[in-house]
């Protein structure tokens, strides 16, 4: 009896144990920033790939041994999280990234538990130039790429939605989108002109004066001059005014 309750304890236990000691973790858009402190093995997969499935069983005997080499063993399903797809810039399956306080390098190398194990151990990982900062995840033109990759899944979701559940016809959904986006890029050029006046605001510029060819004839020279000096005195007139309408405009606050 005592020996049955003993193996019923373990049968109980032991997958308990096992999967706590290769345990993977399951990364997303909310709990990303964990991986920019301590170090970490990031496995990028989708479950449709038939190479992703190929690497389950390696990865999951490698996360065997994280305990032992002080790594963090983690994944990221692209199909459930689109919008880390687009900040680690995942154009193949399945990508593993290596991160060392937030310092990001491509792995390359051979794909059994064993290279892994290696790499980790042997810091293999040293000889890998890191992911410059512009293209670095936490940077900022990466959270611009999730956000569009992110923008591109909920256009899809929406497109669907007016499809699949409300039937309007494929066009029609195209064209409620056209709409939309031509609304959005006038609202944003607008604010863009908006900004780019206030910044630098236009300066008005004085016509250039006409400059007349040298070489004139007598007649043209005598007409230039004459009409030059009916120029001036037009010129001298209006000085002349706005000098009694401002002798006026004193007189008349002197008085009050």
């Amino acid at each position: 009896m005592a020996l049955y309750i003993v193996r019923c304890f373990l049968l109980v236990l032991l997958p308990a144990v096992l999967a706590k000691k290769g345990d993977v973790i399951e990364i997303t858009d909310d709990s990303w920033r964990d991986i920019l402190r301590g170090e970490w093995m990031i496995k990028f997969y989708a479950p449709w790939c038939p190479a992703c499935q190929k690497l389950q069983l390696e990865w999951t005997e490698f996360a065997e041994w994280g305990d032992d080499l002080n790594v963090n063993i983690a994944k990221v399903d692209v199909t459930a999280q689109p919008g880390l797809s687009g900040r680690f810039i995942i154009t193949a399956l399945p990508t593993i990234y290596h991160c060392k306080d937030g310092v990001f390098r491509k792995y390359q190398g051979p794909r059994a538990h064993k290279d892994f194990i290696n790499f980790v151990n042997e810091k293999e990982w040293e000889g890998i130039e890191a992911v410059s900062s512009w293209f670095s995840p936490d940077s900022l033109l990466m959270s611009g790429m999730s956000t569009l990759f992110q923008l591109s899944v909920w256009i899809r979701y929406c497109h669907n939605y007016l499809v699949e559940d409300i039937g309007l016809p494929v066009w029609g959904s195209y064209i409620i989108f056209g709409l939309m986006t031509l609304f959005l890029g006038l609202v944003l050029g607008l604010v863009l002109v908006f900004i780019a006046d206030y910044l630098c605001p236009t300066k008005r510029q004085r016509p250039q004066d006409f400059i007349y060819p040298k070489n004139l004839t007598p007649e043209a020279a005598r007409l230039l001059q004459e009409l030059e000096e009916e120029q001036d005195v037009e010129e001298d007139g209006e000085a002349s005014d706005d000098e009694l309408s401002r002798e006026s405009l004193r007189k008349r606050t002197g008085k009050s």
